[in-house]
């Protein structure tokens, strides 16, 4: 099978736990634009913090963000883009509020949240992995409710961080029961992701496919997490990391070494190293 597209994810696929990016990764990607296939990333981070990961690899292409619901190259041109309506994005903090969790509005621009105290340290360190400031604003506010009225947002993603699974699952179910036109999207067992209805990374893939005209079994897709599966099992080589959980693994066609050995370097080399650079295969078949 002829390959034409590879989608990574970012977090703990791309990126060691330490957030770094390693030589043989940068080394790969490399390798794998000389055989002519698209690069792109599909990740749950904002636009600009995934362009800065792109920069850093030399990939220029339309990036999957937002979890599916912002695609492009450019900020100011976006391939695609779908939002929670202002109004809804107001109605689902406020039932939020009721709830023990840290709320975080992820617009392409900025980002604002409350400033809730949960125990758990998955807000500082997704902080960590946050775009600089100076271009990415970070806000935090008492109620988000409050500062809504005031400025409203329509929200490509609504992140919340959860100290426990119970919490967690009344505040999914309670969502789920109360808005028919969002989805929402477990990442692990401390964070959700409430999306508009539809969005996802494999929707985003699908998109950014139908665009390039490129189709899903063309595609390999490698992943992590929970929110990876659906575009792990729906590719046409669905690659799961050696760190990922057993049932991302369960629904790969391959497993490879996890984010901290090599793992995206030794799958990309090991497989690609199998194909032609496709511009030759055309005039091949041009001939």
């Amino acid at each position: 099978m002829l390959y034409r597209l590879l989608a990574l994810n970012i977090d703990g696929t791309l990126l060691r736990s330490n957030g770094r990016l390693q030589h043989s990764t940068k080394d790969a990607i490399e390798f794998v634009q000389k055989k002519d296939v698209y690069i792109t990333l599909v990740t749950n981070r904002h636009f600009q913090s995934a362009k800065k990961v792109a920069k850093a690899l030399k990939i220029d292409s339309h990036l999957i963000t937002h979890g599916g619901a912002f695609i492009g190259n450019r900020l100011d041109e976006p391939l695609y883009v779908k939002r929670i309506s202002e109004e809804k994005t107001f109605n689902i903090v406020q039932v939020l509020e009721y709830f023990n969790c840290n709320i975080r509005i992820i617009h392409e621009r900025f980002s604002i949240g409350n400033r809730k105290k949960i125990s758990s340290n998955l807000v500082s360190k997704m902080l960590l992995n946050s775009s600089d400031p100076l271009f990415y604003p970070i806000q935090f506010v008492e109620s988000l409710a409050d500062a809504l009225i005031d400025e409203p947002v329509a929200a490509p993603k609504i992140d919340v961080y959860f100290d426990t699974k119970e919490e967690l699952k009344e505040a999914e179910k309670t969502i789920l029961d109360s808005f028919y036109d969002v989805d929402v999207i477990k990442v692990h067992d401390g964070k959700i992701e409430i999306v508009p209805k539809g969005i996802s990374k494999l929707n985003g893939l699908q998109v950014l496919g139908n665009h390039l005209g490129i189709k899903l079994d063309e595609m390999v897709a490698i992943g992590d997490g929970l929110d990876d599966l659906d575009m792990i099992q729906q590719a046409g080589l669905g690659v799961a990391m050696g760190n990922a959980p057993f049932e991302v693994k369960r629904a790969a066609d391959w497993i490879t070494r996890s984010n901290d050995e090599q793992g995206v370097s030794y799958m990309v080399k090991e497989h690609f190293r199998k194909q032609y650079p496709i511009k030759f295969l055309n005039k091949i078949k041009n001939r």
